[in-house]
């Protein structure tokens, strides 16, 4: 029940399949789930380029507004002004390490530093960064760790065009990194790999106490399993589909051959959240000491263990509502769908945390 004083939050993402939207309302010091949508495209199962977005395609603006304002009237969502993460592919981010200067010199360093970061003309992105830690070097000087963050001002604009023709207000734009961060890692003191297994692209951010401090991503993902499938055992991507999805890698006997046909794909997601893990390391000169699996292709049954054996780093499945109240009667839901939830969740906790 909502009372006189109490505020709503909307979280979303867009992804490259999926939109999802999470609304929170904050009563007294709890936070509650008040509504949730998703729309899921399957176009893309049986045309590989058929996606919302993808980091070689343009987020189709007319489509997507039309589709936010289908979840918003489907779901009854009264809130207007949204909290949205961007995609991996869409933000350039990097970890800069500058002399401990005066806080006052900071913007003009890191606006001379950016120019030789970031890959486009400074005048066409929008700059923010945030101090992440510090180190001593092996000559004895303090070093701040700053991590930046550049976003294109043409995704701005794109993203803005969408959500007003949704009747939306964009209240803030974030990488999904910080999203994910906040939701899954606030209050863990140690190095945390997040991997976001998504159907067209998986994302890999390291975070520390709610703060997003590396963050990389591939095109190896959920869809490319399916795609394995669909060619290997001659059937239909949609029917591929159900069947990783029903026995994922713990399919034994006639079936072994679901897990024969993903893992060299999955081998390849590992092998790049392997080298996500050591640049990081080698960048923060410490270590990573757990992982947790979020977005759609968390639910691979099986997939917690196979990370955890090839990577020999303990990891889970991301649980992002464990701080959220929800009615009891939703617990299947939340228990399933959770993970695919945290980005869009995340974004939702921005101004509550």
């Amino acid at each position: 029940m909502a009372f006189f004083g109490d505020k709503t939050y909307l979280g979303a993402e867009i992804g490259t399949t999926t939109i999802k939207l999470v609304e929170l309302i904050k009563s007294g010091k709890e936070i509650r789930l008040k509504n949730y949508g998703i729309l899921e495209t399957y176009g893309y199962l049986e045309r590989f380029n058929n996606a919302l977005q993808t980091s070689s395609l343009k987020a189709l603006e007319s489509e997507i507004s039309a589709y936010l304002s289908i979840i918003l009237q489907r779901a009854k969502i009264r809130s207007r002004n949204a909290t949205v993460s961007l995609p991996a592919f869409s933000a350039f981010t990097t970890l800069i390490e500058l002399p401990d200067i005066p806080e006052g010199e900071l913007p003009s360093a890191m606006a001379f530093q950016a120019k030789q970061y970031v890959p486009l003309p400074i005048a066409s992105v929008k700059l923010d960064y945030i101090k992440v830690g510090e180190r001593t070097d092996e000559n004895g000087l303090k070093l701040q760790q700053i991590f930046l963050v550049s976003i294109p001002n043409e995704q701005i604009d794109r993203y803005q065009k969408i959500f007003n023709g949704a009747s939306l207000n964009l209240n803030a734009l974030e990488v999904e990194g910080m999203s994910l961060a906040r939701v899954l890692t606030k209050g863990i003191k140690e190095a945390t790999m997040i991997v976001d297994l998504g159907a067209r692209s998986t994302s890999f951010a390291v975070a520390k106490d709610g703060f997003l401090r590396f963050e990389a991503q591939t095109d190896f993902a959920g869809g490319s399993l399916t795609q394995a499938l669909a060619s290997g055992m001659n059937i239909s991507p949609r029917r591929a589909e159900e069947l990783k999805q029903q026995r994922g890698l713990l399919a034994a006997g006639a079936e072994s051959e679901l897990s024969t046909l993903m893992l060299p794909i999955l081998d390849v997601i590992i092998n790049e959240a392997r080298r996500a893990k050591e640049n990081f390391e080698k960048s923060y000169k410490e270590g990573i000491t757990s992982l947790v699996l979020t977005g759609g292709g968390a639910n691979l049954l099986g997939i917690e263990d196979y990370f955890t054996k090839q990577l020999a780093v303990k990891t889970v499945r991301a649980n992002p509502f464990r701080n959220i109240i929800y009615p009891p009667e939703i617990e299947p839901i939340i228990k399933k769908s959770g993970p695919a939830f945290a980005v869009a969740l995340g974004a939702a906790i921005r101004n509550l945390v």
